[in-house]
């Protein structure tokens, strides 16, 4: 049985292996690595999702403790797959197991700090997790200073939303209408619109109270999906 810091090992060279500067220099870009932007630093090995996706399938079991060490990695897709195994284990765990993950993923937030790392991952463990549970921890992380945990408390929502249960998405929504970020305009728009999806009345209250305040990127995001005309009469400010 190979130790833990072989497995680390093994897993970084399989990584580095796949590597593509070409690919990228284009993440770079994609992804706003540059001064002053979102993901400012990020530094990323050129691996895509799939690529990522199925060597993910070649470590069936990857103990927590090196999922954690690899979420620490400087290189984006190193903590896209630490990810990407916590869930995995998340969903296979026991209680004790999920427990320990959601703590584990709680305590790491700084290091889940690109949208598509939130997104791959939080409705799936912190989700999850509070689906039985009381759900003040998604209030204080909608309520941080740190734009990712903001991302995380809205988008860990999805879970309900796909549940049926609209009520923490709705109220979240509305704690963040006056968030400064783009991203989280973006993600809290995109939560609407899959609630919309199961709902349309629920959200088009929701809208009904909020839509002339709510920023641009928000409502546009909530709409997509409306009916050309009733979208541009939002869009208009005349519904």
């Amino acid at each position: 049985m190979r130790s833990m810091n072989s497995l680390l090992t093994e897993i970084q060279a399989k990584l580095r292996d796949l590597a593509d500067a070409g690919v990228a220099r284009g993440q770079q870009r994609f992804f706003k690595t540059g001064a002053g932007q979102y993901g400012e630093g990020d530094v990323f090995l050129g691996i895509k999702v799939p690529v990522l996706r199925r060597l993910a399938g070649e470590f069936p079991i990857v103990p927590c403790d090196v999922a954690a060490q690899l979420l620490t990695s400087t290189h984006h897709e190193a903590r896209l797959l630490a990810l990407l195994f916590l869930v995995r284990a998340f969903g296979r765990g026991s209680a004790a197991e999920r427990q320990e993950i959601y703590g584990r993923y709680l305590a790491a937030t700084r290091h889940i700090n690109n949208w598509d790392l939130v997104d791959a991952s939080a409705p799936y463990i912190v989700g999850a997790h509070l689906a039985e549970r009381e759900r003040t921890p998604l209030y204080r992380l909608a309520q941080s200073g740190l734009l990712w945990e903001r991302r995380i408390a809205i988008v860990a929502t999805f879970h309900f939303i796909r549940n049926g249960e609209f009520g923490d998405t709705l109220n979240i929504a509305a704690h963040l209408l006056a968030d400064r970020e783009d991203l989280i305009h973006k993600a809290t728009g995109w939560m609407l619109r899959e609630v919309g999806k199961r709902d349309s009345a629920t959200l088009e209250a929701f809208l009904q109270r909020h839509y002339r305040t709510m920023p641009r990127t928000m409502l546009r995001y909530a709409i997509e999906r409306f009916p050309e005309g009733l979208r541009q009469a939002y869009l208009r400010g005349s519904v």
